[in-house]
């Protein structure tokens, strides 16, 4: 057998495993609310929490911390209800648009709260991770 045709073999061989690995750990919807759920907390915690003026926190005992985490089941329906998953067998492409509008259906709040953004992430689900390769204000 030529060397050339032993590598070919070779080759076509580690890309079938390759594909069969990739299809086993491609995440699942499940998977992927619980990242974009953790995610998103995460941030609410380390950034929005953290513009809370104090003196508000002090007047109503108001635990921005606490309330994010008690909101986190809503947060993950929230995330499962606006996320359109496209599943390609070796990897997943999960889109997330949210915005007041998918809080509150049939009510329009752009009106009440104009100046409120709407958020639009891309993530790639491969090898039992995700990458969020866009994440951009509406």
């Amino acid at each position: 057998m030529k060397v050339s045709n032993m590598m070919a073999y070779v080759g076509v061989i580690g890309l079938i495993v390759l594909g069969v690995v990739m299809t086993k750990t491609n995440p699942t919807q499940v998977e992927y609310e619980e990242y974009a759920e953790q995610r998103l907390t995460s941030y609410l915690k380390t950034n929005v929490c953290k513009k809370t003026p104090k003196i508000l926190e002090n007047l109503i005992r108001f635990n921005c911390k606490k309330i994010v985490d008690s909101a986190r089941p809503q947060v993950r329906e929230l995330i499962a209800e606006n996320t359109e998953r496209q599943d390609f067998v070796i990897f997943s492409i999960y889109r997330t648009d949210l915005s007041l509008n998918s809080v509150t259906p049939g009510v329009n709040l752009d009106s009440l709260l104009p100046s409120t953004p709407g958020y639009q992430f891309e993530t790639l689900g491969a090898f039992d991770q995700f990458y969020t390769y866009k994440a951009e204000q509406l």
